[in-house]
């Protein structure tokens, strides 16, 4: 229910004559008792500036109950180094979903402009479930929280067990309060961080993840909405399972282009003189795998887990060096342990908070993710099955990883339906044409989705996260979040070599 909807309701149920002025303010106001909060900010921690300060605000578990349950909203700042130039606040997300956000002021804005300081309090925080927001915990063996499960026959039934194990132990240890961990929620937990700092509109910038969270904010609260900066856009349309699937379709083609540069480079890697050797001698890794674990550097790689690290060919230096320390090992010679693959920037890895449950960035993800999009999973088992098998013949690197069955499966739906993104509220959003986590497909949907943005792709950039890398889409978005002007249409610049 909409917190117009909420204020409307309330104030039928609630004779104005016969209420207290208290009564009768939060009737017309049922979020007033959150909005009106006065922080107490302190230092975040001895470790950090002092000037890098938190606090702790309350929400409704439940939007259409302000009255009922509240959950804790953990939000920190970093004020403007210039109050002269201060235009107000911007806030920070960096993606999961379950990703904590508190430490992005001192850590992520200690590589912005100073242009962008100078104008901008940065704001962190922990949606809700996650980090320090009244942290969600499902008792998650180290086992339970391994997303990377590969389809097989003979496995396929033990898959289907951990599946519903992980949802059935979030059910039994979070009960009715998973239905609440929405995106919508979290959007307007923003909301009230907005109204608590005193600013009629928020500037943002969300990565990954992030920039679906962005996207459902400004169409729940456009007028609140002043510069958006959405970084390794997701697709709005494929949110849900399709997140998962976009990039088993998207690994494919970034293997292809790895062969071809590896192929040129037979004198450096010596892996094959043409992409078709290169393609051999990866399977051939595999094939042996599989009959015996590859000892690289104590760790022990099977035909499976090697095909786990997808993203790292979207790095294609980097997943050569891995790849052919990898076959110096396979044939029993010493590998450089400095060639080690790229740890998959998947929907459910943030980054790790303090803390807080060990179990805490797996159940939380899980919780937003599945309250989201319940709707777009199968609850026939058989149904992972078949698209599994269909999805490792179309995509053999890593297609029946994201099609294989998953907790959602087995997941109660959220309080609402997820949002359909459509709007007119301006945005720039940044894409690095070989992002292995978010495609450039999904960018160029949410272009489409949010008609008010202009879109930057880093032609030939690798991997995932563009704003403060120092690519060659840096300068626009730092003018877009200092003057407020989007580029006067959709641009491309090349990727630096190396």
């Amino acid at each position: 229910m909409a917190v117009g909807a909420v204020t409307t309701f309330l104030s039928a149920l609630t004779p104005v004559m016969a209420s207290s002025p208290s009564e009768a303010s939060a009737a017309k106001d049922p979020l007033r008792q959150y909005t009106q909060q006065a922080p107490r900010w302190q230092r975040c921690d001895a470790k950090t500036p002092a000037t890098f300060q938190c606090t702790t605000l309350e929400v409704p578990l439940d939007y259409s109950d302000p009255g009922g349950k509240k959950t804790d909203i953990a939000v920190s700042r970093l004020k403007a180094s210039s109050a002269k130039e201060r235009r107000g606040v911007l806030l920070l997300n960096p993606g999961g979903p379950g990703g904590p956000g508190l430490e992005l002021p001192v850590g992520l804005g200690a590589d912005f402009p100073g242009d962008v300081k100078r104008q901008y309090d940065l704001i962190g925080f922990d949606p809700r479930g996650v980090g320090q927001s009244s942290p969600v915990s499902c008792g998650l063996t180290a086992d339970e929280q391994d997303l990377e499960r590969p389809y097989r026959t003979e496995t396929f039934a033990k898959e289907v067990k951990w599946a519903r194990t992980v949802a059935d132990k979030c059910q039994a240890a979070e009960g009715d309060r998973l239905r609440h961990l929405t995106t919508r929620n979290t959007a307007r937990d923003m909301d009230v961080i907005r109204a608590v700092l005193g600013e009629k509109k928020i500037s943002y910038l969300g990565y990954s993840y992030g920039t679906y969270l962005g996207a459902v904010y400004a169409q729940m609260f456009p007028r609140r909405t002043d510069r958006f900066l959405l970084d390794s856009a997701a697709d709005p349309v494929r949110y849900g399972r399709g997140t998962f699937q976009a990039m088993a379709e998207r690994a494919e083609p970034a293997f292809t282009r790895w062969t071809e540069w590896t192929a040129r480079r037979h004198t450096t890697y010596a892996l094959g003189r043409t992409p078709a050797e290169v393609r051999k001698t990866f399977r051939d890794l595999i094939a042996q795998a599989d009959r015996k674990p590859i000892d690289h550097g104590g760790t022990l790689f099977t035909g499976d887990t090697i095909r786990a690290q997808r993203a790292t060919f979207s790095r294609v230096q980097k997943a050569a060096t891995w790849v052919a320390e990898l076959k110096k090992a396979a044939e029993g010679r010493k590998p450089d342990p400095s060639g080690t693959p790229e740890q998959v920037p998947s929907p459910l890895r943030p980054a790790s908070a303090r803390d807080v449950p060990s179990d805490n960035e797996a159940a939380s993800a899980w919780a937003v993710l599945c309250a989201d999009t319940r709707t777009t999973w199968p609850s026939d088992p058989e149904q992972y099955r078949r698209d599994a098998i269909r999805d490792k013949a179309r995509y053999p690197l890593s297609g029946d990883f994201e099609s294989n069955i998953k907790p959602c499966a087995f997941w109660k739906p959220g309080s609402e339906p997820a949002t359909s993104v459509n709007s007119e509220v301006s945005a720039l959003i940044l894409q690095n044409e070989w992002d292995p986590a978010t495609p450039l497909a999904g960018g160029q949907a949410m272009h489409r989705a949010l008609r008010g943005s202009r879109m930057i792709t880093v032609a030939g950039g690798e991997g995932h996260g563009v704003y403060g890398t120092g690519s060659c889409a840096d300068k626009s978005a730092t003018a877009y979040l200092t003057t407020g002007r989007l580029p006067a249409e959709d641009l491309a610049c090349r990727a630096s070599a190396g």
